[in-house]
């Protein structure tokens, strides 16, 4: 079963190109089909090999060929996803897989709360989310990590990303927006004097293919997203030996959807005027 979501075309603000966006998000599970043809050819050539093929020879043709359509499976699945953090080349496909080896096991487990960060509690604690109404969307991916269904409408993300670029206006002297550093794609707000340096001071993006977005909570606020249903942690927010590329607390915000949007434009403001004011940091 896969699950297609079409994006509307983009419309951009005053002043910059109007681009057109017409993505189709899909995973596609591993299967393979044979007709009456192949099927035979198949089973004539495993008869041959049993009889005139060395036994070590045959073993490793079983299973390097299903493996083999395996991973070319799972290398399209990745660039299905549109584009993101990692290039779309084999080299970025390796190192993704690489990754995969240390993922969060549970993304809807917040992270610990450390008292030697700064601020010592989240700032939904003043003023608790409500519940989104609805199941969670399906989400898949590292890098870039979209969802597959119940997309966002193109104007909820104009109407966000207005926001955001008037929270930008009203202070210049401690935002700016400009592409994402983490996401190399994408519309992103930035802290201009960041204590939590991790992405230069990247506090939230959008992305333009689901309209979902990530963004850098403190842990409190995560542990409020993911019981009300909100959104997910990243699967690469992990800590441990192994150094991971996004900050271990990059959440993922689902795409708004319809009435719901009006919630989660103030949700989005609260964070973001928050963010500068009690920063995320560690206590020296």
């Amino acid at each position: 079963m896969s699950l297609t979501v079409t994006t509307d075309t983009q419309k951009l603000p005053p002043g910059e190109e109007s681009v057109a966006v017409n993505m189709v998000i899909r995973q596609d599970p591993f299967a393979i089909t044979l007709d009456a043809s192949a099927l035979l050819a198949v089973a004539v050539l495993l008869v041959m090999g049993m009889h005139f093929a060395d036994r070590r020879v045959l073993e490793f043709m079983i299973l390097f060929v299903p493996i083999v359509l395996l991973i070319h499976n799972d290398y399209l699945n990745f660039l299905k996803l549109g584009p993101g953090g990692t290039p779309p080349t084999p080299t970025g496909y390796a190192r993704l897989t690489w990754y995969r080896l240390f993922t969060l096991r549970d993304p809807f487990s917040p992270p610990p709360s450390d008292p030697s960060q700064l601020p010592s509690a989240g700032i939904l604690r003043q003023r608790p989310l409500p519940y989104r109404p609805g199941p969670r969307p399906n989400v898949a991916g590292l890098a870039p990590q979209r969802q597959l269904n119940q997309p966002g409408s193109l104007p909820a993300y104009n109407r966000l990303r207005a926001a955001i670029e008037a929270l930008s206006a009203r202070m210049p002297q401690k935002f700016v927006t400009a592409t994402s550093c983490l996401e190399k794609h994408g519309f992103a707000l930035f802290s201009r004097h960041p204590l939590n340096v991790c992405g230069n001071g990247e506090v939230c993006h959008i992305h333009t293919s689901d309209r979902s977005m990530h963004m850098n909570l403190h842990p409190d606020d995560i542990k409020e997203i993911l019981e009300k249903g909100w959104g997910q942690r990243h699967p690469m927010a992990w800590k441990g030996w192994i150094r991971s590329p996004v900050p271990t607390t990059f959440t993922m915000i689902y795409a708004p959807r319809g009435e719901f949007f009006a919630g989660l434009l103030r949700m989005v403001t609260f964070w973001c005027a928050n963010s500068v004011a009690r920063p995320h940091v560690r206590r020296e």
